[in-house]
């Protein structure tokens, strides 16, 4: 088991800023929504930080109190996170006791999903009085890993929160959730940052500036998703030809649904230069010319409906052949 001990680590600017302006706001609960990669998590735990830090300033938590402590070591009492157990685990928050036996005698695997158990235990939370007196506070996320029973039973305690306690939603989807929870919640559109910033924080987090820009395009923009292609940022502009070549090497040690994010990717590209329009996630110099507006719009549509199964338990290997396969043909189609 990991060490739950995580140290804070200062936020990216345009976290900061929409932190500062979201502090300056009142309510009891708030949805943050937008795409992946734009700092939703670190948004939602900033504004827990602050609504229960000792020492708060216009510009959000102090870093140094108890409170702000009790938060980095994963252990405040006032403080309840709402996650499947999964992205618990990936983001080092300790799971229920009752939770942890049961994945620790194996009697089944981490949850991708907000347990209901997790839900009431949360619903109890809220009745409870504040162990340090500044309130408590309620993060969920991914907020639309919620099922319909878990969504239900937040709904409830959203409607009538039980003394002082505030929400924090965050979520990449949240039309997915039920319009009653989105009504109850005040609505905030996460805010894209500029390149420059983008390129500052990344070379910040120890990327290479050559590397930077071919990650952030990667990423479609996104600072916090483009990290992850860190470790393919010298294959990202040759893959186009190699996928074209039908060469599956390309995607050696990708999981299923890291390669088939990046032949979406590719695909949306090539019908991007088809009609006229300038290709996102890679520079048109890498992009071949291949395909036809036909070939590369089934090729879409088929794309589309793996990645609603991507998640089956396929075989890894026979998976990315027949993608790449699939591929292949789109891009040397004439027709």
């Amino acid at each position: 088991m990991s060490d739950p001990t995580v140290t804070a680590t200062p936020v990216a600017p345009w976290i900061a800023a929409q932190t500062q302006a979201l502090l300056a706001q009142r309510g009891h609960a708030w949805l943050l929504s937008g795409p992946s990669g734009l700092g939703q998590y670190e948004l939602a735990l900033a504004l827990v930080r602050a609504w229960l830090c000792e020492h708060p300033t216009a510009h959000g938590a102090c870093g140094t109190c108890g409170s702000c402590h009790a938060i980095d070591v994963r252990a405040h009492a006032d403080l309840c996170v709402l996650m499947p157990e999964t992205v618990m685990l990936a983001l080092n928050w300790p799971l229920s006791e009752k939770a942890q036996d049961e994945i620790d005698s194996k009697k089944r695997k981490p949850s991708k999903e907000i347990r209901v158990d997790a839900m009431r235990d949360t619903v109890e939370f809220a009745q409870r009085t504040s162990a340090r007196g500044r309130g408590k506070a309620v993060l969920v996320f991914p907020a639309e890993r919620m099922n319909v029973y878990t969504a239900n039973a937040l709904l409830k305690t959203l409607e009538e929160p039980a003394g002082d306690v505030k929400f924090v939603l965050a979520s990449d989807a949240a039309h997915q959730l039920l319009p009653t929870i989105r009504s109850r919640c005040l609505g905030h559109t996460m805010t894209w940052p500029d390149q420059a910033s983008a390129m500052a924080w990344l070379q910040g987090q120890g990327v290479p500036v050559n590397q930077a820009g071919v990650m952030l395009r990667a990423a479609g923009g996104r600072p916090q998703d483009a990290l992850q292609f860190a470790p393919i940022a010298t294959l990202w502009p040759r893959l186009p030809r190699a996928v074209q070549a039908g060469d599956v090497n390309v995607f050696k040690d990708w999981t299923p649904a890291q390669t088939v994010d990046a032949l979406h990717k590719l695909c949306h590209d090539l019908l991007a230069v088809h009609s006229g329009a300038v290709p996102r996630f890679f520079e048109p110099a890498d992009l071949p010319k291949a395909g036809s507006w036909q070939s590369l719009s089934q090729w879409a549509k088929s794309l589309s409906g793996t990645m609603r199964a991507v998640e089956h338990p396929f075989n890894p290997g026979l998976m990315q052949e027949a993608l790449v396969s699939e591929a292949q043909s789109a891009l040397n189609a004439k027709t």
